[in-house]
Formats: C-alpha cells, structure tokens, sequence
C-alpha cells in the first residue's frame, strides 16, 4: 500500500442536472458536473460563466454610493485637495492607483498616501490624519483598508474633514462614524455581490464616478482582485477575466516593464502570471520598503522611469524570498522544540528581528508544513509589542475567533482564512493558550488532515483534447473556482521514472489497456521508491494540456497518489547483509530473520529497525504484521512457513530480498539418470576411493564434487553402500527402495524448489504466490496444501 498524503473528497453533483446541462449547452458531462460542483446548476447561470455576458451591477446599490460619489465631485469643481489612503499590499496598491487614475482624469487635485508597514502598520492612523489636515485636506478616501478605523474616523471628524471608507474586509461590531461607507458586507447591505477584493470597491466608486464601466481600469482591478485571493465568482470573475485579457495587451508602462523584467511573455498572461509573478513583485516592495514605489511604477508614464522602478521591484523580490527562506528554517526550528504540532492545535511563534513584512508568507508555510492555524510574530522589544500575520485551514475562523480575544488585541482584523494584528508582548502566551482553547472545542482530529477537494472520480478514456480545452472555459481559477481536480483509480503504470537535476519530479505514463495518459508530480520524486513496478495505482490532480514542439496532449499535473492493495518490492540478489540496508527506502519496516546465523550480522547492520526472528511456523502464525512494511531477510526453511506467516493477514509490502550466502541452484540437481549412472559405476568399481578420486569423476561429468557426495550420501541413506575411511562399496540390495525415501534427498530436492520459486522465479511468478496466501479464505486448507 501507499497512503495519500491528504483526504481525497470527491464532490457529489447532482446527475440529471449535470445531464441535462451538459445537454443544453452541448458540454461534456465532466465540465457540466464541474459548473453545477461550483453552484451553477441552470442554463441560465452556466451560460455566460462559460461563453460569457456577465453584467456589472450598478454601483449605486452599494449604500453611501450616492453620498460619496456628490462630496467626490464637489471636491473635484471646488479643486479641494483629496487624499487616496491605501494600503501596501498588492490589493492596497490596486486600489490606489485605480481611484488615482480615476480621480486625475476627472479632474481632482488628488495625492496618496500609504502607511509605513514598519512605522505605521496597518491601517489609518491618526498622525498621517493631522498631516493631511495640515496641508489643507478636506477629503480622505480610504481604499482597501478603514472599516476598523473607529478612532480615526472621530479624529477626522474632529479635524473637519470628510470621510468615505472603502473597504471590503469584515466589518467589526462598531462601525466607523464617517460620511460614507462603502462596503459590500455591510449588514444592511442590498447589492447583489458581497466578496469585492478592496480593489474591486474601489473599480465600483469608479464605475459610479465615470457614469459607466472603467474598462481601461480592468487590468489594474484584476492584478488586485486575483492578488488578494477573494472569490473568483459573480463581479470577481468579470473582473479577473476581462482584466487578464486587457493584460495581454496593455500599455501600461509600468507593466510592461515589470512583465519585461520578469521575463514573461504578455501573450501567455492568465491568472497564474497575477498570482506568481506580478503580485510578488508588488508585494515584495510593501514588504520590505515602501509600497508606494509600486504605485509609481503603475502610474508613471516615463519609460525610463518605469525600467528602473521594475529593476528595483525586482531586486526586493529576490531579497524578500531570502528572507523568508531562512525565517521560515527558524520557526520550523521553534515549533519543534517549543510548540510541537501534536501538543498545539494552533501554532503561534514569533522572534525579535523578523521582518515584519514577510511573516504572512511565513505563515502560510507553516500553514502548508503543519496543516495548522498559524500566527507568526515580529517582536519589538523596545516597545513591548509583538505584530503578526495569521493564517488558517478550513474548520477555524481566523476573524471570528480573534474577535474572542479582542480584550488582548487592540488591533486586528482580516478574514476567516487571514488576518493580522499587533499585541503586548506579555499576551501572547494568553493568546496562544486561549486560541489553543477555541480550537480543542471547535476541531476535530480529521480536520488536521489536508484535504484535497476533487471535482470528479474518472477515467483515462474520458480525457482527450476536446475535454480539456471545454475545462480551460471555466478559467479563471482561483477561490471558490478552483483548478478542476480529478482522480483515476486503480489503473497501471506503464513508465516510472523520476526526473530533475536532483531527481526530485516523478513522471509515469497511466493506462486502462486502452488509453493512456501523462502524469507528472513536481517535488514526489521521492514516492518513486514507494511504487512497485505492477501495482494498480489511483492518482488525484489537475488536468492541462502539455504543449511541446507543436504536439499538444493531456497531461495530469499530479498531486497526490496512493495505492489501496498490498505492493511487492524485489530485492532480490543482495550480495551481503549489510547490502539490504543501502538498498530500501527509508521508513518504518519490520525486518524476518529465519536462519539463525543471520541473526548476529543483521541486528548489527540493521541496528533501531524491528527484527523478527521465526523458525517455526508456531512463531509465523503468533507474528503481527497487519498494516506493517515486512522484509524477508533471508530464505524460510520452506513455502509453508510464509504461508503460516502470512495465512489470514494483510501487509501494506512486503520487500523480498532472500539472501542466501551461498546457492546451489546453479549446480547440478542429479535426475534419476545421473543416480542410475553413478550407481552402475560404482558397481564395476566398488570399491571407490571418492575422497581420492570424487572430484576427477565430477570433472569428467562435468558436475561438481558436490553432485558426487550428495549422491553418494543418498545411497549411504538407501543401505545401497556403506562409507568408510573414503571409500565406497556397494552393498547387495535387501528390497527395493525409492530414491525419494532419503531424508537428503527429500531435503535437497526441497530446498531447489524453494530457491527455484522464492530466489530466482521472475517477479511475476513470485507475486502471483504471494497473492494466492494473502487472498486465499483461511478456510480453504487444500488449495494452499496445493500450492504449498
């Protein structure tokens, strides 16, 4: 067997809708299965989410719409200062530059501001409030961030200036008290779409400004919307979709540069470019310096300007993975020595000296190591504070069980998956052992188990082209569309091998018999070793359409694998003891001695590993091995005690090596000829002198001189001959006796056998024994005597 490192969960779609979609829209029943798995269960919903002709609602159904969008323009006509107050992340700074853009074509005397990760934090602050102030602001507008500014809303206030808070994270108990509030989730909303990235708000308050859709302000929108890992359905579809299609196209120059920079090709654009590519840039800046630099880059209009900008963004980034690599090596180190993972349900670490800026990336690393909730932790020594990125799994609520800890977190805020805030030093032990609390009563031990959600269990007859160019209509992917994942159970490997520079990657070829597909398994190059040549393997993946030198064929991206039965691994022809060790893979095994004076060398060379010794089938049956990984170390005595051993029992493998140190397989076994041969001899020479002239003899054959003496000791057995000092006479026969009444020859013709079905059978042959004992119904005693 071969365990799946997660739970695979096959998503149960209701058949006659599905058939009845695929039907309509003249889909295959894979893709309609798919759009009903994601809530779009009719024709009219399916439709534009494929094809396309999605509407964007109007702006105006957004409360406080209507109020924002009169004081923006009495601002405008009046040429009154405004002030864009983003964010630094990549949702932050999409937010900034759409409005910006927005507000400098119509008109306004606009600046932005966006707070120092480092300095500030997160979030309006009441010092960048009385700046503004200072300069003659009359007008903030806050983009991406605001909703748990309640203290700032009083200062502006107080400093007579108007307020209107953009923002889509969740909304606390107490809402700013500001001139408007511009927010999809507020809890008397009405408009039809509540999952808005911050920039997706900010693409509305344009919308409503312009008096129609900012097409030219998509491909800002979508950077933000994919970046920030929102719902990629209703607006956010439209949005990423449009947006990346505008992409490929731009002429933004500072796209274009960071694209140029980056190496990538405007072209190939989609939402994966966003995610790996352009939002790490964009972050990476907000991370370690000043985001506003990246807002520079999207709004300059020199090119020149925008080269170096990109370079820059460039450079940060490579630092910024730098940095995480070797932050990410000390939390790994803390939580094995300080928090382990079965003792915490919810892991929270944190240092002085790690850069604040990274720890989210941190987290999720440990999100993906662990599968736990994480919080990870800059400490600020001087200041007695400690800020910090969260990140979840599904069964625990960020947001919601932060707000039970609200009295030790003046300030915090995110999502159910995310969130960041800063505390006292002194309460993060309170913190971790209270969340550690919430958890214990909300989860439970399954839900520690990553879960890998599938969209369908198929076959490889159902994947050609046609199939997977229907799949790619529902990109993009993203939350809530996520890449479509199939499994294929129980089907046969054709190729294995692992591939990369450090073989790493595991590539295999799947087939039915009549149909076979590619699969490729970035980072499990190490289940190579795992597999065995002739199991039925079941896989779970995304499906692509691989692209080389003008072929095109389907490809499954795997990522996960298992197999349901038990696996035979040979190893066979170990040459030594200490061998067998060097030539398994790592993991726990339990390890069957059965001739004694193998027993000293292996529990030498395997020294920590479990070792069974079993010399009679008494001990073979008693032995556990349900479950277990079993090496045959060395030859049994005979069929019948593996039988014993294995009769009424399933290991998950059993790797054979047999080791023998010497073999006598390969000499001559004497047929009934060779004894009525060597027998007429010695009658025309009795007596024969074989200590002298046994091995001349054996030459002359063409046997060994142990053919000779094994012959001979058959007929000492059979009272043909007597032995004595050398010497062999015949004897005149008292009856007529059998050669199979020898106890040597019995034993002789026996153990040929065993090396002839155990040692060097083929690996076929040696299976097929293997599963006729450990199929075989315990009470079906004659056919195993059969076999035996």
């Amino acid at each position: 067997m071969l365990n799946s490192r997660t739970r695979w969960i096959v998503r149960e779609s209701n058949e006659s809708t599905a058939n009845k979609l695929a039907a309509e829209l003249n889909i295959s029943h894979l893709v309609s299965s798919m759009l009903v798995n994601r809530g779009l269960d009719t024709v009219e919903a399916a439709r534009p989410f494929l094809f396309g002709g999605e509407k964007f609602h109007d702006p105006f159904m957004l409360k406080g719409m209507d109020l924002a969008v009169s004081r923006i323009k009495r601002a405008i006509d009046s040429q009154e200062p405004v002030l864009i107050y983003g964010d630094y992340d990549a949702d932050g700074v999409s937010s900034t530059t759409v409005l910006m853009i927005t507000l400098q074509e119509l008109g306004s005397n606009v600046g932005y501001y966006i707070p120092d990760r480092f300095t500030e934090g997160y979030g309006p602050n009441e010092a960048a409030f009385r700046k503004a102030a200072e300069n003659g602001v009359k007008l903030i507008i806050t983009v991406d961030t605001g909703i748990s500014g309640v203290h700032e809303a009083e200062v502006a206030r107080e400093l007579g200036i108007d307020l209107i808070i953009t923002d889509h994270h969740e909304p606390g108990p107490v809402l700013p008290d500001a001139l408007a509030i511009i927010h999809p989730k507020l809890p008397d909303s009405i408009y039809p779409f509540r999952d808005l990235a911050g920039v997706g708000v900010a693409f509305k308050l344009a919308h409503a400004l312009y008096g129609q859709v900012p097409d030219h302000l998509l491909e800002i929108a979508a950077i933000g919307t994919i970046a920030d890992l929102v719902s990629l359905k209703g607006e956010n579809r439209l949005i990423a979709k449009a947006g990346i299609d505008r992409l490929k196209v731009t002429e933004n120059i500072g796209i274009k540069a960071i694209l140029k920079c980056a190496g990538v090709n405007p072209a190939a654009i989609n939402e994966e470019t966003i995610g790996f590519t352009l939002a790490p840039r964009i972050n990476a800046v907000g991370r370690l310096e000043h985001a506003s630099i990246a807002v520079k880059l999207l709004l300059t209009e020199d090119k020149t300007e925008a080269e170096v900008l990109a370079q820059e963004m460039d450079g940060l980034n490579r630092e910024r993975q730098a940095i995480v690599q070797e932050i990410t090596e000390e939390a790994v180190h803390q939580v094995e020595r300080d928090f382990p993972p079965d003792a915490n349900k919810v892991l929270v670490v944190g240092k002085e000296g790690w850069n604040a800026g990274v720890i989210g990336i941190v987290a999720s690393r440990l999100v993906e190591k662990y599968y736990r909730p994480v919080i990870v932790l800059s400490f600020d020594m001087e200041k007695g504070l400690a800020k910090g990125s969260a990140r979840s799994i599904p069964g625990f609520d960020l947001f919601k069980n932060l707000s039970e800890c609200r009295d030790i977190l003046p300030h915090f805020g995110g999502h159910p998956m995310a969130a960041g805030m800063t505390l006292k030093l002194e309460d993060v032990d309170g913190l971790r052992f209270r969340l550690n609390d919430l958890a214990a009563g909300q989860m439970r031990d399954e839900d520690f188990i990553p879960v890998l959600q599938l969209d369908a269990e198929i076959s490889i007859s159902e994947v050609d082209l046609s199939v997977l160019e229907e799949v790619l209509l529902l990109a993009p992917f993203g939350v809530d569309n996520p890449k479509p994942k199939i499994s294929i159970e129980d089907v046969s490997i054709s190729t294995l091998r692992r591939i990369g520079s450090d073989s790493s990657h595991l590539k295999m070829t799947l087939s039915n018999g009549e149909a076979s597909l590619d699969g490729i398994g970035f980072g499990l190059g190490q289940l190579a070793d795992h597999i065995s040549p002739s199991s039925k393997i079941s896989v779970a993946g995304e499906l692509s359409i691989n692209e080389w030198n003008n072929i095109r064929k389907p490809q499954l991206m795997l990522q996960d694998l298992a197999i349901r039965n038990w696996q035979l691994f040979d190893y066979r022809g170990a040459r030594t003891i200490s061998a067998i060790n060097g030539k398994l893979p790592d993991g726990k095994k339990t390890f069957i001695v059965f001739d004694k004076k193998n027993l000293a060398e292996v529990e030498l060379q395997l020294r920590g590993n479990d070792i069974l010794h079993i010399r009679t089938g008494e001990e073979a049956r008693a032995a556990r091995i349900d479950g277990e990984s079993i090496v045959f170390v060395d030859l049994p005595p005979s069929k019948e005690v593996i039988a014993d051993l294995l009769d009424g029992k399933m290991p998950d493998r059993i790797y054979a090596v047999f080791y023998q140190e010497t073999s006598d397989f390969f000499s001559t076994m004497p047929n009934r000829d060779h004894f009525k041969w060597y027998y007429a001899f010695l009658l025309k020479n009795s007596p024969f002198d074989i200590g002298r002239y046994g091995s001349q003899l054996a030459r002359k054959k063409g046997w060994t001189k142990e053919t000779i003496d094994f012959m001979s000791e058959v007929f000492f057995e059979l009272e043909f001959v007597t032995i004595k000092n050398g010497l062999i006479s015949v004897l005149k026969p008292t009856s007529k006796r059998d050669l199979t009444e020898s106890v040597a020859y019995q034993k002789k013709h026996a153990h040929f056998a065993l090396e002839r079905d155990l040692l060097y059978s083929s690996y076929e042959q040696l299976r097929s024994w293997f599963s006729e004992i450990l199929a075989e119904p315990v009470e079906n005693e004659e056919a195993l005597k059969e076999w035996i």
